[in-house]
């Protein structure tokens, strides 16, 4: 397995996340559960988020992501996938 860090760049108003967000969070809620998201959240004063996964490819991870509630609705403009190799932290 491998780690990977997601960006997302929201398009979509503050209004409209509002209204998805309860679902998006349940769906997210779920791959924490399951381990497969480690860490995520808003950052703070722009419209990006920031999500840690680990998965086994990049491939296999975009495939997962296209079943977010965010992208689904077309609320997610652009996602950026890269892997990450952490060396500290609670993961390693």
């Amino acid at each position: 397995m491998s780690y990977f860090a997601v960006t997302y760049f929201y398009t979509a108003e503050a209004e409209a996340l509002a209204e998805i967000r309860p679902i998006h969070r349940k769906w997210i809620a779920d791959l924490h559960d399951k381990g497969t998201l480690l860490a995520s959240g808003p950052m703070v004063d722009n419209p990006t988020a920031l999500l840690i996964f680990q998965a086994d490819s990049a491939e296999q991870l975009s495939a997962l992501l296209d079943n977010d509630p965010f992208d689904i609705a077309g609320f997610i403009g652009e996602r950026v996938i890269n892997e990450w190799n952490p060396i500290y932290g609670p993961w390693v």
